[in-house]
């Protein structure tokens, strides 16, 4: 059937039928009704055929699967071939009008009802795709467990031990790992959930959660459900989701089931959790022993052997340069860590690269010490030596770290908000991952990134820290030796209602504190007292509520800088009193950071706000209820960031006349279907991402009169076929993204970007 046939393409099939009928109409009067109304049928599908095409491409569909329609059309097009060349009035002429007739009504219920069932299959094939994209947002479940270290002495015998009791079917259903802070139990329980014979035996059923001081039942079960991709219910109490959680673990069969709780402080905790399931198994980790469960395994502290091993890799530089170690001097310093790896790996990073006189004067010092460990707690004096001997501007940085929660991975875009606006030294992002990395090779904090396929140029939302929660500790019990009027950082931690005495009796002259960190539980009201603190620049809340209102005190902080809301629940929470801060007293207000919040409307004028950053949050109804445009609220506004809000739409109205605005970063909004054309208006933008916005179809060409863009990231936008023919007006384009997007062709003014330095 002429040259269609093979591996031409739908759209091309398409195309030559609705050519040939045109031409024909056009030509011949014989069948002029037939091929009106057929080529008004191939003109309405055509943006089906097309959007079924572009996803075809997009997601490397088979082309077998619109075969028949393919077949369809090139019969098609040989009908209406054969029936031009028909002139004269016969019975071939009638023949031929009831075939063409009978093609059209086949044609418009071959789409009516195939296509429907292709676009079916398109639509979960994209799907498919979006949750790919969705799923490279971490790189493992919510529950999966994180990865050991590479090197880990000194578990090998603790390892077997608990590997035998895990993998046989019998012996005791809750296995208790107990030793103090810092002795390598949450270590050692990564390196059994990677073991291969514990992954064979529970597979994929293997759930790591970390509990820390203040569980909350009703999240740690929402998350497994997530983790097995199940709808997640909405909890009113704990023995609702336990009961929940107890009917999940029955589904799964007579399959094995490892639950793995991390840092856990209470032993009625554990009760709750405890099944009478055929093979589920609960691992623990506690600084307690819990006779209840048995004598369970008390991890001993490291031997000799494993702790010189352990201290010699922390202590000898990783680019293999030759630097002070002394034998004798390890050997000293080994008793005084008491074989704690954490102590070991700290102690280690302090002295790396340190010359012989450092190693003696630390020695000498820890020698006056029966011990690190501290009679009555847990903290550690050698830790207090490594904040010791960093300097003090960051040493600064890392006391702030103290105003996240426990246990909680710390967005680094944060901490840089934070910084950069209480440490003039802090002047902009890449000098806070220096800081970063300073505080890493000390083994004081951890650096995470959760993404696959992190973003380039800067843009640090796939990045966390993690900080033990020893170290936490001690930062606090710090903080804590000055008296709460005069203290820099003011940490509050809030149980249910129960306020500080200090602040409920209204017992203290204002504060001085610029830095003002306070943290509330799901039980939180969110009655406020008031307090007197004129001086904080920072304001960190730590909510798990499913509502929650911004204190009116936080109107009166005249010097208040940024804000950063961050919620921990497993929903997100609604936001009131947002209004506030635009107050005129608040007119300082620079930088707000909301991550998991609903906001009902942007009704607020902030005259000064320079970055807004919205992470998981519910924002298409504000952009909807606001009477005031976002180009009013925001009028000044340097950096916008709006990061996996699944409920956007389109970008708020006024948008494209903050001409002030420089950087524009939406990734992962997976509804986002268009870009307003306005967007050229945006003249001084110097970066746009759009990553992993699957349903973005194209770019506006006004994308061309962006002449101060060097960045433009459009990785996993599966749904763009091209760039706009006059990319090449792109003069300042430095950086290219587009992971993801190989199905399409370079314009050729692409060429003319001579400034153009990395594509990827």
């Amino acid at each position: 059937m002429s040259e269609l046939k093979g591996e031409a393409m739908l759209g091309a099939v398409f195309g030559e039928l609705l050519k040939v009928v045109t031409d024909a109409k056009n030509k011949s009067q014989e069948y002029e009704s037939e091929l009106e109304k057929l080529k008004a049928t191939l003109e309405s599908i055509a943006p089906i055929i097309q959007e079924t095409e572009t996803l075809n491409i997009a997601l490397n569909i088979p082309e077998q699967e619109t075969a028949k329609l393919k077949e369809e059309l090139i019969k098609g097009t040989e009908l209406v071939r054969k029936c031009s060349e028909v002139k004269c009035c016969c019975f071939k002429r009638v023949n031929y009008s009831d075939k063409l007739i009978k093609l059209n009504q086949s044609i418009e219920r071959f789409i009516k009802v195939n296509m429907q069932t292709q676009m079916a299959r398109d639509n979960k094939k994209m799907l498919e795709g979006v949750n790919e994209v969705f799923n490279q947002v971490e790189i493992d479940g919510p529950c999966s467990p994180p990865d050991p270290p590479a090197s880990t002495p000194g578990l090998d015998a603790p390892m077997k031990e608990l590997r035998t009791e895990l993998v046989k079917d019998d012996g005791m259903q809750v296995i208790v790992v107990s030793a103090p802070g810092g002795a390598g139990k949450t270590t050692l329980v990564k390196k059994l959930c990677a073991d291969d014979q514990v992954k064979d035996k529970f597979q994929e059923n293997i759930f790591f959660v970390t509990v820390s001081k203040t569980p909350d039942v009703k999240i740690i079960v929402q998350r497994i459900f997530q983790h097995k991709k199940r709808n997640v219910p909405t909890f009113q109490t704990d023995e609702a989701a336990i009961n929940d959680l107890e009917q999940l673990l029955k589904s799964i069969g007579q399959k094995a089931i490892l639950l793995v709780l991390d840092d856990v402080w209470s032993e009625s905790l554990l009760q709750k959790f405890k099944f009478q399931l055929p093979g589920y198994k609960i691992l623990v980790t506690s600084r307690s022993v819990f006779p209840q469960f048995g004598s369970g395994h008390h991890l001993k502290p490291l031997n000799d052997e494993a702790a010189m091993i352990l201290f010699r890799s922390s202590a000898t530089p990783q680019d293999g340069k030759l630097s002070f170690f002394d034998e004798n001097l390890a050997k000293k310093i080994l008793r005084v860590c008491k074989g704690s790896p954490l102590a070991l790996t700290v102690v280690g990073k302090l002295l790396r690269g340190e010359p012989a006189a450092v190693w003696q004067s630390k020695v000498k010092e820890w020698d006056q010490v029966k011990s690190i460990f501290i009679s009555g707690t847990e903290l550690l004096v050698c830790l207090q030596s490594s904040l010791d001997v960093l300097d003090e501007e960051v040493k600064e940085c890392y006391l702030d770290l103290v105003s996240f929660p426990q246990d909680q991975r710390i967005p680094i875009t944060a901490l840089i908000d934070m910084w950069m606006e209480l440490h003039v030294w802090v002047e902009d992002g890449l000098s806070a991952i220096t800081y970063l990395h300073q505080l890493s090779d000390r083994n004081l904090v951890s650096l995470v990134t959760t993404r696959k396929n992190v973003s380039d140029g800067g843009y640090y939302n796939d990045h966390f820290v993690m900080q033990h929660d020893l170290l936490r500790d001690l930062i606090i019990h710090q903080s804590m030796s000055e008296p709460i009027e005069r203290t820099k950082r003011l940490i509050i931690d809030i149980s249910g209602n129960q306020f500080p005495k200090w602040w409920s009796e209204k017992k203290l002259n204002p504060i001085h504190a610029r830095l003002l960190s306070i943290s509330t539980d799901e039980t939180f009201s969110s009655g406020w007292y008031e307090l007197n603190a004129p001086k904080v620049e920072v304001v960190v809340l730590n909510l798990r509520t499913n509502k929650y209102t911004l204190p009116n005190f936080m109107g009166n902080m005249g010097k208040l800088k940024v804000v950063i809301v961050l919620n921990y629940g497993f929903l997100p929470a609604e936001l009131s009193n947002f209004s506030l801060l635009g107050s005129d007293t608040a007119s300082n207000l620079k930088r707000i950071r909301l991550k998991h919040v609903s906001i009902p409307s942007f009704d607020v004028q902030m005259k000064n706000l320079q970055k807004i950053s919205l992470f998981m949050c519910n924002v298409g109804q504000a952009f909807r209820n606001s009477n005031l445009q976002i180009s009013d609220s925001f009028p000044n506004l340097l950096e916008f960031e709006i990061d996996y809000c699944n409920d956007l739409l389109e970008l708020p109205d006024g948008l494209c006349d903050i001409v002030s605005l420089k950087k524009l970063n939406i990734t992962e909004c997976f509804k986002l279907s268009t870009l307003p054309e306005e967007i050229g208006k945006l003249v001084k933008l110097e970066e746009l991402r759009l990553a992993s916005c699957t349903a973005l179809t194209e770019l506006p060409e006004m994308v061309t009169e962006l002449s101060k863009l060097k960045l433009l990231d459009i990785s996993g936008c599966l749904s763009i076929t091209k760039l706009p023919t006059q990319i090449g007006k792109l003069c300042s384009l430095e950086m290219l993204g587009m992971r993801g997007c190989s199905s399409f062709e370079l314009p050729q003014s692409i060429e003319n970007l001579e400034r153009l330095k990395l594509v990827k």
